[in-house]
């Protein structure tokens, strides 16, 4: 069957439908639209309220796509389609719990690692792997070798594909640009700026395109609203920057265990302990009780605590406010994660001067419970300060499993 014209080809879907409802999915709308651009205006008039084609059809078009920056606007503001959709659904990656079982993998922390690599997106697993996945903690190093950086992977250039599947990107060569210097730890618009060598306002726009494309989370200091950090929001992306940009030459001559046995520690600070510390935000607001922290979260986000007698600052990895009774907004917890690292009461005392450093400025600490997150465990002496009440302690295990 062939159409001269976009009109006749959707008039001929909606007559599909005259019979019985019929769902009909044009996938990759984006692409369509870049070749059409009056695609929209002709699903528009097609779609018309009183128009009899659409009158006498039972036919439910849905129009999907990966370009989330595009079908962001596809029905908002003076978007010829704003009134004609029934649905709009994002479909969101995987959380991390529902990630573990999906890799069928049992081992949280083996679980977590994987989650620091691929994140929650199911087709990694089912077409870019072909369901290869690691059989143990052992075995991981060896499946990274031969997944993400292997050339022969689909998984080894994905990373770089994201963004082309992003209709909207103008300076194609800048969005890169940024993504690598947010996973090199330039978390500001100013030190993203300031690494790029290009003014502040040029960065502006790009940031805010790729929160809309989801690959960048901003995130408001707790204690400071006026200041907000950037950071890389799809793990794949992360990795990439951190552990494979950098020696792609090594990489495609097939050195993947040279490489990866010296990029381990890197991958191990610069990868899994943001992801993992991001994880332990998420399990707050999706998972904990309302019992845990003695209120319902509402608000969870990182903070810096400024400390001028020492000088310094200091940074609260899960800041937790919620609602207590009436009164929401209530500071519930401060909390510190340590992914490689056993914590102690050298963690629990930080988190108890930074408590009255805030109370000092007149913050109301007085529901504030105290948490370690650790991906290692705990002291034999902070496990005791929990069973006193004075500390709520989130394991590997509570973190997949408890609330």
């Amino acid at each position: 069957m062939r159409f001269d014209r976009w009109e006749q080809a959707v008039d001929a879907l909606l007559a599909l439908g005259k019979e019985r409802p019929l769902p009909v999915v044009i996938d990759e709308f984006p692409y369509l639209a870049r070749a059409t651009p009056s695609l929209p205006s002709i699903v528009q008039v097609a779609y018309g309220p009183r128009r009899p084609e659409r009158l006498e059809s039972r036919t439910r078009l849905l129009l999907c796509g990966s370009s989330l920056s595009f079908m962001g606007k596809l029905l908002s503001g003076t978007s010829p389609l704003r009134g004609r959709a029934g649905l709009e659904l994002v479909v969101h990656p995987l959380d991390f719990r529902e990630a573990a079982a999906f890799w069928n993998i049992e081992d949280h922390r083996l679980a977590l690692l994987v989650h620091s690599v691929v994140g929650g997106t199911p087709v990694y697993r089912r077409e870019f792997v072909r369901d290869d996945t690691p059989a143990d903690l052992a075995d991981f190093d060896a499946w990274v070798c031969r997944t993400a950086l292997s050339p022969r992977s689909p998984l080894y250039r994905e990373a770089r594909y994201l963004l082309a599947d992003e209709s909207d990107l103008r300076d194609r060569a800048l969005y890169p640009s940024v993504l690598a210097a947010l996973a090199s730890g330039n978390a500001t618009a100013g030190r993203i700026a300031g690494c790029l060598e290009r003014p502040t306002s040029d960065i502006t726009h790009p940031l805010t395109v790729l929160q809309d494309c989801g690959l960048v989370r901003r995130e408001a200091d707790a204690f400071r609203r006026n200041r907000s950090v950037y950071r890389v929001g799809e793990p794949l992306i992360a990795f990439d920057h951190a552990i494979s940009r950098p020696k792609l030459p090594l990489l495609d001559r097939g050195l993947a265990e040279q490489v990866w046995e010296s990029s381990r520690p890197r991958f191990l600070s610069a990868v899994v302990g943001p992801h993992f510390e991001q994880i332990c935000r998420e399990w707050v607001a999706h998972f904990a009780a309302p019992e845990t922290f003695g209120g319902m979260p509402i608000d969870v986000s990182y903070g810096t605590v400024p400390d001028q007698a020492e000088r310094t600052g200091h940074e609260i990895d899960v800041v937790v406010r919620g609602a207590v009774g009436q009164d929401s907004g209530v500071l519930l917890s401060l909390g510190e994660a340590k992914w490689d690292q056993t914590m102690g009461l050298g963690h629990l005392e930080r988190l108890r001067h930074v408590t009255a450093l805030l109370a000092a400025r007149g913050v109301d600490t007085s529901a504030v419970r105290l948490a370690c997150y650790s991906g290692a465990g705990f002291t034999d002496d902070l496990w005791a300060e929990a069973d006193r009440g004075e500390v709520v302690l989130v394991d590997l295990a509570r973190l997949y499993e408890g609330e």
